[in-house]
Parts: C-alpha cells; sequence; structure tokens
C-alpha cells in the first residue's frame, strides 16, 4: 500500500534514517532504529551486527559531511508483511569530499531501500543509492550521450 508518511510506522522508520541520519548526520538515529543484530546488504556498508551499525554510522558522516545540506523526499513506497519499499530523491550541494574532492555542484540524486522492520525495527537492509548519478552530478563522470540532450543533464 502507498501512501502518506502519516499512515505507516515503517514509511516513518525509513524517512527517519534518510532525513535524521543520513541528512542531519545524527548516527545514533542507527542505534534507535536498527536492531542489533542488523543484516545490511548495502554495497559498501555490507556486514553483521555491530559492524553493519558501524559501517552505517561511518557512511551517515561521511554523506553528511559531503552534502550538509542534503534533503531527501519520499517519491514512492510500498509496505507488504514485515518488508518496505521506497524510492526517495535527495538533494544536495557537494562542498564536502565523497567519491573525490568537493565539487561546489548542486547533486540530485535517487536512492531505493529495502528493509525489513520487525517491532520497531530495521533488522534487515538492502540500500541502492545511485552513485552513477552522484558521479555524474558532481562532474567526475561526463553525462551519458543518451541524457546529454534529455534535459536531465
Amino acid at each position: 500500500m502507498s501512501g502518506n508518511t502519516a499512515g505507516s510506522p515503517a514509511l516513518r522508520i525509513m524517512e527517519r534514517m534518510l532525513v535524521e541520519g543520513f541528512a542531519s548526520g545524527r548516527t545514533e538515529v542507527v542505534d534507535e532504529l536498527c536492531s542489533p543484530e542488523l543484516v545490511e546488504h548495502q554495497f559498501g556498508l555490507a556486514g553483521n551486527g555491530a559492524e553493519a551499525i558501524a559501517k552505517i554510522k561511518k557512511g551517515m558522516t561521511d554523506v553528511h559531511t559531503a552534502m550538509p545540506d542534503l534533503s531527501f523526499s519520499i517519491g514512492d513506497w510500498v509496505e507488504s508483511g514485515d518488508t518496505i519499499w521506497v524510492r526517495a530523491e535527495g538533494t544536495a550541494t557537494n562542498t564536502g569530499p565523497f567519491l573525490g574532492p568537493p565539487s561546489g555542484l548542486p547533486v540530485r540524486f535517487t536512492v531505493l531501500d529495502i528493509a525489513r522492520i520487525v517491532n520497531g525495527r530495521i533488522v534487515e537492509h538492502w540500500g541502492v543509492p545511485d552513485r552513477f548519478e552522484i558521479l555524474v552530478r558532481t562532474g567526475r563522470l561526463p553525462v551519458p550521450a543518451a541524457q546529454a540532450g534529455a534535459g536531465r543533464a
């Protein structure tokens, strides 16, 4: 079921991870919203338990340092049983190091998250931030030829 964030505790958890965690750099939200036995599948953050928690906190710090004005908006979401799928759009300015030196350029990117939430905590997570889009928007990669004239550059 998709809709607004008010009706879904699972969606509110995901929104808090993005907004309070990655956008605001408040790593303590991980301890509140993730199970100590978390299984993380996201490339670069994968791990179990304390290792996963530490990697997620470092990732939050790195993202917030690179884009301190980052904001997220939830686009689409679907919830089934204990699993939620979320598509969010991030916008920011790259003023700190991230996949290279700061570019000072505006950045817009998509994040797809899938999480299993049990008893109000994330127990398993798969995240796919569009790092390719971030690399293009920060000037580290050229705009793909098919997109160059399509208005998304």
